[in-house]
């Protein structure tokens, strides 16, 4: 069902159906960037443990929405977290995956050197030992990539780029992982591969997973809700299924519909 109503998820247990809260709580949040409105009127509730997709056409605010729930600008209404750790503002650990990184493409960094950057917690002109090195293996090994821990970061494949940030924000486990357009500009059996693994450690994990997509079609066998974004407002919600195949992508959409679900 295509809805526009935001609930609690039900879980059927013994016969009876539990409650089990949502990891954000979204009510009237609007976004105001250059005196220009982005988002008006974001009211929703992310599933906990689900792999929920946001779509929407170029300009809808989707990143804008990222970057509010990481709390990196000013927003109005309410985002209210219901966390193990942390607290009502904000989880104890996001993770993170940018559409693209920004890396000076001269630069001769490493894998390893990129992790070491982001991950060390001692000062920068200490050695990092091998205990450390065995924990970026680790991490690594984890998203299946790492053969390349010691490959430069400018001879990486795109899909192998975002691997290796997947790893980068999966340390330490997230309880909110956040992902912006993670597949652009990868082949399409390569988006499957990704998708897939974002489908299965959301399982193995039990991390919430918020995903940036255009392709509704590609990302349906990995996630179990969607948001419709247009005009700085969540218009429907629902299962890729029901989106597929209803009128919601049309009637939202109209003749864009086509990118978010055509056939491969």
């Amino acid at each position: 069902m295509v809805s526009q109503e935001n609930g609690n998820q039900s879980q059927q247990t013994g016969g009876r159906f539990a409650v089990t809260l949502p990891l954000a709580t979204l009510r009237g949040v609007g976004v105001q960037l250059g005196g220009r409105d982005i988002l008006t009127d974001v009211t929703a509730q992310l599933r906990r443990r689900e792999v929920t997709a946001l779509i929407g056409l170029n300009g809808a605010g989707k990143t804008t929405l990222l970057r509010a729930l990481l709390g990196e600008i000013p927003y109005s209404g309410e985002i209210r977290f219901d966390c193990v750790h942390g607290n009502r503002q904000q989880p104890g650990h996001i993770g993170y995956v940018p559409q693209r990184l920004r890396i000076e493409g001269n630069l001769p960094l490493t894998v390893f050197d990129l992790c070491g950057l982001s991950l060390r917690r001692w000062p920068w002109f200490l050695p990092l030992g091998t205990r450390f090195r065995e924990r970026v293996y680790a991490m690594l090994d984890a998203v299946s990539v790492a053969h390349l821990l010691d490959t430069e970061i400018r001879v990486l494949s795109g899909g192998e780029l975002q691997r290796v940030l997947l790893a980068l924000a999966l340390e330490p486990t997230p309880e909110l992982l956040l992902l912006d357009e993670p597949a652009a500009g990868i082949d399409f059996h390569m988006q499957e591969e990704f998708y897939g693994l974002i489908g299965r450690l959301n399982r193995e994990r039990g991390v919430t997973v918020l995903l940036v997509s255009h392709d509704l079609t590609m990302v349906s066998k990995s996630v179990g809700h969607v948001w419709c974004l247009k005009d700085g407002q969540i218009e429907c919600e629902g299962s890729p299924h029901d989106l597929l195949h209803g009128d919601a992508l049309a009637r939202i959409f109209g003749s864009h519909q086509g990118v978010f679900g055509h056939r491969h």
